[in-house]
């Protein structure tokens, strides 16, 4: 457990906003405290959100290199161009060295080592393992990406634009959590007008698993459960 920085209740560790009054966590990249601001108050170090965290420590891009098209690359590079001019003789007592085809076309300038071979794989951040879901209402531009602990409401959580001109929602209005074993769920908090599952309310603070086709109705809004 966590200790919200802002209302002082306590969390579950792996949440990405505070269950009991929205605020998004951020957390010290140096001593890991839970604080508000950029910096931190312990230590002064940067404050990240735990989203932020999780995209630092997304795998870096992986790179296959042709090594032997690099090695025969060096290798060209590594010999001299030589160009000779037709009809010129090579002057007296020069010394006998390689064998060099000399024509109109000789070059004069410096080679150009082919370049090497990559291909590059992109890796997602490390928390795209969770399964993706989303919350659509079209007729309303309405499309809500799901994070982990974050809340629905008009006032409070990461979806406050698509929700503050609604005055039925509630300022915390629901909550979104993933649970290894049982996947997405809503969480009602004690909103006003309700929250429903295929029209089936939900009592306040107890969990509902969400599934895929689900209509999930923030008070009076009707938002489609897709989960890929």
């Amino acid at each position: 457990m966590i200790i919200c920085p802002a209302c002082k209740e306590g969390i579950e560790d792996d949440s990405y906003f505070c269950d009991q009054c929205g605020q998004e966590l951020s957390f010290c990249k140096q001593c890991g405290h839970v604080g508000l601001g950029r910096r931190c108050t312990r230590c002064g170090g940067l404050m990240v959100s735990r989203h932020e965290k999780a995209v630092e420590r997304q795998p870096m891009a992986s790179v296959n290199v042709n090594v032997a098209n690099v090695y025969a690359a060096q290798r060209v590079s590594a010999a001299p161009s030589v160009s000779v001019a037709p009809g010129v003789a090579a002057a007296p007592g020069a010394s006998a060295g390689p064998s060099v085809a000399a024509g109109p076309s000789a070059s004069a300038g410096p080679s150009v080592a082919p370049r090497p071979s990559i291909s590059i794989a992109q890796a997602g951040p490390s928390h795209s393992s969770l399964p993706a879901l989303t919350l659509a209402n079209d007729s309303l531009n309405i499309r809500i990406v799901a994070m982990n602990g974050a809340i629905i409401g008009r006032r409070k959580g990461p979806y406050v634009q698509f929700f503050e001109q609604h005055s039925y929602v509630s300022g915390v209005h629901a909550q979104l959590k993933y649970k290894p074993g049982s996947g997405w769920c809503v969480i009602d908090k004690n909103s006003s007008n309700g929250t429903r599952v295929n029209q089936r309310p939900l009592e306040p603070e107890v969990e509902m698993t969400l599934s895929n086709g689900d209509i999930l109705t923030i008070a009076n809004i009707n938002l489609q459960v897709i989960i890929r």
